[in-house]
Formats: C-alpha cells, sequence, structure tokens
C-alpha cells in the first residue's frame, strides 16, 4: 500500500489542495489519483482531498461535519472557518438526524460545493465576519474546528430561518438548544451584532 504522505496527514483536518503538495509531487493531481485509487486518500469535493486517519479502514467515511470543516479549512486556513447554523447544531447533540447540509461562515462570499464522498451533500458558505462569531473548538472525526456556541447558533437558526430549506428542524433545534444558553450571553451577542429584534421575536416565540 502507498503510503500517505506527510502534508497531507499532518495538513489541518487532514484536507488538502492539489497546489499545497507542489513541494512534494512535481505532477501532484496525478499522485493525487493514485492515492485515491489506493484508498487512503478520498476526493472531498473538486479540487480537495483528505486523507483517512490510520485507524479506519478504506471503507469507513467521516461525519459531513468534518468533511466540511476540511474542505473549508483547506479554502480559508486552519482556524479561519466557523461551523455554524443548523451544522454547529449538529455537533451540539441538538439536531439527531443528519441532513445532506453542512453551513460554514467564511470571509468571503462563495457558491455552494457540491461534495463528491457521499450522495448529494452540499456544503453552503455564508459571508460572515468570523472574527466576530462566538465560538469554540470542537472535535470531529478529522480534527478540531471553530464551531458556533449554543448562544450564536440560536441567534444564527433564529435569524436566517430558512437557510437550507429546513425551517422544521431549524424550529426544533432552537426548542432543544435555548434552554442551554445563559440568557446575558444572549443579549450581549445579540446588542454587538445588531440582532436585538431578532432575540425579542425568539423569546417572544419561546416565552
Amino acid at each position: 500500500m502507498t503510503a500517505v504522505p506527510t502534508a497531507i496527514t499532518q495538513a489541518p483536518l487532514r484536507t488538502i489542495r492539489p497546489q499545497d503538495l507542489a513541494a512534494v509531487y512535481t505532477q501532484p493531481n496525478v499522485q493525487l489519483a493514485r492515492l485515491t485509487r489506493g484508498g487512503r486518500v478520498r476526493k472531498a469535493a473538486p479540487g480537495l482531498y483528505y486523507a483517512l486517519p490510520d485507524d479506519q479502514d478504506v471503507t469507513w467515511l467521516p461525519t459531513l461535519e468534518a468533511v466540511a470543516a476540511g474542505a473549508a479549512t483547506a479554502l480559508y486556513g486552519d482556524r479561519v472557518p466557523v461551523l455554524m447554523h443548523l451544522t454547529a447544531a449538529r455537533l451540539h447533540g441538538a439536531l439527531p438526524r443528519a441532513v445532506g447540509l453542512a453551513v460554514v461562515a467564511v470571509p468571503t462570499r462563495r457558491r455552494p460545493l457540491r461534495l463528491l464522498d457521499r450522495p448529494d451533500a452540499v456544503l453552503t458558505f455564508v459571508a460572515r465576519d468570523v472574527d466576530d462569531l462566538d465560538a469554540a473548538l470542537m472535535p470531529t472525526d478529522l480534527g478540531r474546528v471553530l464551531v458556533t456556541t449554543p448562544e450564536q447558533t440560536v441567534l444564527d437558526l433564529a435569524r436566517r430561518p430558512e437557510l437550507g430549506g429546513l425551517p422544521d428542524e431549524v424550529r426544533d433545534v432552537v426548542r432543544t438548544l435555548l434552554p442551554r444558553c445563559a440568557p446575558e450571553r444572549l443579549d450581549l451577542l445579540a446588542r454587538g451584532q445588531r440582532m436585538t429584534r431578532t432575540l425579542e421575536r425568539l423569546r417572544a416565540e419561546h416565552p
């Protein structure tokens, strides 16, 4: 079995673009195709690849949240993207059912990205001031990534319940997460991010 280079296995969330291997291979795309055929590297999306953890066999599939985090990190840099909205809710255990949508906050606009390692999964990018988001590092199958806190997640869900086209799931998640939120933290975030009306509506709907 061909060894996977450390340039991939030691990359943030084990995810890279072909150009990230320019110092390792003269023809990164050719070598990535060979590694992919070997099963230890998988194509996440056009121009994005991840290495399977050493303790997993070639049939293993990471969570959608992990792949989304890796793809966004390869595109924007380590600790820049922030998993948000329903994707954050999933990592907080408030969304029990897996959905084929991942939402990540990034600094610039970018078109949605269809993931290739599973059917019909889409990574949706939301342009935000990522430094302004209330987020914390959380583990995924491929590594640690920034995820919005329960308070930030609830506010984002209330502000854009239509994002992803899953309003019933959004309503259920808000009902689950809201009791976990610190009221004073919600107030602080809402004032700082101009979501006071969002919070007022949220509290009116969930007294």
